[in-house]
């Protein structure tokens, strides 16, 4: 659910439909959006795609409030 909730997090900051994601992911929307309630084992392939279409890096997907690693 840790994906999910984050996919779904930063898709909305960025304003983005999941019609949006799907076409920028090249996946089918009732795919981004059973992704999006945790229904689906996904493919790090597909994270890949995902991650590209939401403009961020694949970490930030799967980790806790999709923090980054620091740069110190």
């Amino acid at each position: 659910m840790l994906f999910a909730a984050n996919m779904r997090r930063i898709r909305k900051e960025k304003e983005l439909t999941q019609e949006k994601v799907a076409e920028g992911a090249d996946l089918h929307v009732n795919y981004i959006s059973s992704v999006e309630r945790g229904e689906r084992n996904i493919s790090i392939c597909n994270i890949e795609r995902i991650a590209l279409a939401l403009g961020v890096p694949m970490t930030e997907l799967v980790t806790e409030d999709g923090a980054r690693p620091r740069s110190d």
